[in-house]
């Protein structure tokens, strides 16, 4: 048994072992990764406020995510916000990618060997935006259940709830992923490795990116291709739609020169990218394009802005 930390520095390094799996802990509630990141600081401090409630250092994981999960749920209900139906990302334009290099980071748990692999898992885009579509107590049974793998006797006493609250809640959030979730992932929401296949397509994007080879970039894609570009409510699918698009970004000369750096968002591949205006030497920032990819072809990218490239380890400028 060892006493919690009286010390500002020593809670802060035992705080700091868990940052990371908290803070993806709620990305997945909230779909957005900079609100997560002011929520795992609200929930430091609210740790820190109340330690003293605390007897054991053992205890302190399942209290972070007691914290942190009711944290959500506060900023939840604050907000008034609920996915009333998804068509596609665009109705979800709090959505925001989340940078692979960071699940690294996430520290094995003592005495529970699989807990890092597991809380790096279901992080998939469609699957975080599928479950903004659950009422927020689902929402948090199915993650500290299925994703986690939390017992149900554990979720309920976090949540404060019966156990029959809890195995409800989850046969209804079960439910509607099973409904929303594209075919061949109703089952199995873990988050597979980038295949090889993948990592080639997405050097074929990046490669006819560069070059502005609208005719190669389209060979790459489905034919139902779908684009969305949160938070903006822009919707563009299938072949002719991407083509137009790909024709404003490499036929007009006003807009510069493009260079693309792979990265992994989500467990997906990425690519970030950057713009070099007319008559200047400097690449700058401009956006992040997440693909998602079915049967050897993109069949679907999601565009975000500049805004996460620090927290995916790029620079602004090349």
């Amino acid at each position: 048994m060892r006493a919690m930390p009286t010390t500002e520095s020593d809670f802060a390094a035992l705080a700091e072992r868990h940052r990371r799996e908290l803070h993806v802990h709620c990305y997945r509630m909230l779909g957005s990764f900079e609100e997560a990141e002011d929520l795992v600081q609200e929930t430091l401090l609210r740790a820190w406020r109340s330690r003293a409630d605390l007897e054991r250092q053992e205890w302190f994981r399942a209290w972070a995510y007691k914290i942190a999960t009711n944290a959500c749920l506060d900023k939840i209900k604050r907000d008034g916000r609920r996915l009333p139906s998804l068509g596609s990302f665009r109705d979800v334009p709090w959505l925001q990618p989340y940078p692979d290099r960071l699940l690294a980071e996430i520290a094995p748990v003592e005495d529970e060997p699989d807990a890092a692999l597991v809380a790096r898992e279901a992080i998939e885009l469609t699957f975080i935006a599928v479950i903004q579509l659950l009422p927020p107590r689902q929402r948090a049974v199915l993650i500290l259940r299925d994703v986690l793998d939390w017992p149900a006797g554990r979720v309920a006493e976090l949540l404060e709830i019966g156990g029959a609250a809890v195995n409800s809640a989850l046969q209804r959030a079960r439910a509607t992923l099973r409904e929303q979730l594209p075919p061949g992932r109703r089952e199995d929401w873990a988050s597979p490795q980038v295949s090889a296949s993948e990592r080639e397509l997405l050097a074929g994007f990046i490669d006819t990116h560069e070059r502005g080879d609208t005719e190669g970039a389209l060979a790459l894609i489905a034919d139902d291709i779908r684009v969305t570009m949160p938070p903006h409510p822009w919707l563009y699918e299938g072949r002719e739609a991407m083509a137009t698009l790909m024709r404003q970004a490499f036929d007009d000369d006003s807009l510069g020169e493009w260079r693309l750096v792979p990265i992994g968002a989500n467990g997906q591949p990425a690519a970030a990218s950057y713009l070099r205006p007319p008559g200047e030497t400097t690449f700058h920032a401009f956006k992040i394009d997440v693909l998602r990819v079915a049967e050897e072809k993109i069949a679907e990218i999601t565009t975000f802005g500049a805004e996460l490239f620090a927290a995916f380890g790029l620079q602004e400028t090349l």
